[in-house]
């Protein structure tokens, strides 16, 4: 069995081994499916997307994992983002929770040239500019679209996990899993969790 030097490494390898399309998500109607997963890229991959507010060269965010929806059109894109943070603390999951809480500030997504220019994956040669489906040239600049809408999964620690669903009640666009269930091999598989991803998306608000 591998051995994990850190909870973070073991996070990033369970992120990986997760499709470009969260699971548990349903297709598109008809037309492009725009999902792509920004974080954790291969270990391979030159540069991650990440997330700031308009204005800021410096705070960033930098979730545990990131998938991006690319959606709109060349002239008005934009992107609903789903992202996850692997919480080993209460403090650590009161800090996160701040980054991503409703507030009238835009946030935006940013895409790096060699994530765009670098292939889906290993077994897909395609750019990632080309299956964003909002880009018509290969670009020279990062990618900087609008996030229309936020969904975020945090993961506990079992105790933590247990205490928080005794006592608190979650945000709309947020989502709480156990530890274990996040890192287990098995996850991407798990129909519990494939059930509560699949309302982590704005179409299960409509009739």
């Amino acid at each position: 069995m591998q051995e994990f030097r850190s909870l973070d490494s073991l996070v990033r390898t369970r992120l990986r081994q997760w499709p470009q399309r969260p699971p548990g998500l349903a297709g598109p109607l008809k037309g492009h499916d725009g999902w792509l997963r920004g974080r954790p890229t291969e270990t391979s991959s030159p540069g991650h997307p990440f997330l700031k507010l308009p204005g800021s060269n410096r705070l960033r965010t930098l979730p545990d994992g990131l998938w991006l929806n690319f959606a709109g059109t060349v002239a008005e894109p934009f992107v609903d983002i789903l992202a996850i943070e692997a919480c080993s603390s209460l403090q650590n999951l009161l800090d996160k929770r701040s980054r991503f809480a409703p507030s009238t500030h835009s946030l935006l997504a940013v895409c790096p040239v060699p994530w765009l220019l670098a292939p889906v994956a290993a077994n897909d040669p395609t750019p990632r500019w080309r299956a964003t489906g909002v880009l018509r040239h290969q670009p020279a600049l990062p990618l900087t679209l609008p996030v229309r809408d936020i969904r975020v999964m945090y993961a506990l620690k079992r105790d933590h996990y247990q205490g928080f669903a005794e006592s608190q009640v979650p945000h709309p666009h947020e989502y709480f899993v156990p530890m274990d269930t996040l890192t287990a091999e098995t996850a991407p598989e798990d129909p519990r969790l494939q059930a509560l991803l699949a309302r982590a998306n704005a179409s299960a608000n409509f009739f």
